[in-house]
């Protein structure tokens, strides 16, 4: 995706993954953004939640609108960690009973 900002997404890519070789500099680079982009995703969701949590989502742009500001039940939040418990489950049960369903077919 780098490289498809105007002018400076070469130098970019170069700069990211070490240039064009492929060594074990850059297939080190490219195994650790790797594994990291999704904990960094999950971190930044989790933030977001958070912060949702916290002061609602009825007032996305950020106007002042105190009067009819409403908090975030609490249910919304119980909700959102049942659903989650219930995803990993069903993934784990996935991965640990049939895991030849996650295979090339």
């Amino acid at each position: 995706l780098l490289s498809a900002i105007p002018y400076i997404g070469k130098v970019l890519m170069e700069w990211l993954w070490g240039g064009f070789s492929v060594d074990n500099a850059t297939l080190t680079r490219f195994f650790t953004l790797h594994f990291l982009f999704p904990f960094t995703i999950a971190a930044l969701t989790v933030i977001h939640l958070m912060f949702l949590h916290e002061t609602g989502s009825n007032n996305p742009l950020g106007l002042n609108s105190d009067g009819e500001k409403m908090s975030f039940h609490s249910y919304y939040s119980f909700k959102d960690l049942v659903g989650f418990v219930i995803l990993i489950m069903c993934l784990f049960m996935l991965t640990l009973f049939q895991p030849q369903l996650l295979t090339d077919p």
